[in-house]
């Protein structure tokens, strides 16, 4: 008796296999999955990579990348009007951010773009500007560029360049 029922649920399994688990027709796939992979174009490439994340289940927003991360709420309520900077603080608060400084020495750092210039990565961008004034007190430093706004140092020779040529106009 036990030996017919092993059997039996043997074949029902089998039979089971063979009418869900077969390979789907030609006919019911679509053009773009009828061709060779290695005929794949990048369109083609994106649809079957929508049909594999389809049933996934959203990121958290720590986990997306930063472009579709919700921004930070501002609370500007406690901004200063008169300080610019700090609205540019909270506003990169969370977002990379690149700082350009130039030296008047060359140095080997490194992310160097010059024989003098190099570039901070800050991945919170509101720590760029605690990076400036820091930058900002050394010796060495000439500017310091944060969003396309020249920072001076304290001992720039640019600086008095920039000084002098205002004061002739």
């Amino acid at each position: 008796m036990k030996l017919r029922s092993i059997i039996f649920l043997l074949f029902l399994l089998l039979t089971f296999k063979e009418l869900h688990c077969k390979k789907s027709d030609k006919k019911e796939k679509p053009d773009w999955a009828k061709k060779d992979i290695r005929d794949f174009t990048d369109a083609d490439l994106e649809r079957l990579y929508d049909q594999w994340e389809e049933d996934d289940e959203p990121l958290e927003p720590d986990e997306l990348p930063e472009h579709l991360r919700p921004p930070p709420k501002i609370d500007m309520s406690n901004l200063d009007a008169k300080n610019p900077e700090d609205l540019l603080k909270l506003s990169k608060k969370g977002k990379t951010l690149m700082a350009f400084v130039s030296v008047s020495a060359t140095y080997s750092l490194l992310y160097p773009i010059g024989g003098n210039r190099v570039i901070f990565m800050f991945k919170d961008g509101s720590q760029a500007w605690e990076a400036k004034d820091f930058l900002l007190e050394q010796k060495r430093l000439e500017v310091v560029t944060i969003e396309n706004k020249e920072y001076y140092g304290k001992h720039s020779s640019k600086k008095s360049k920039e000084t002098n040529g205002k004061e002739e106009l």
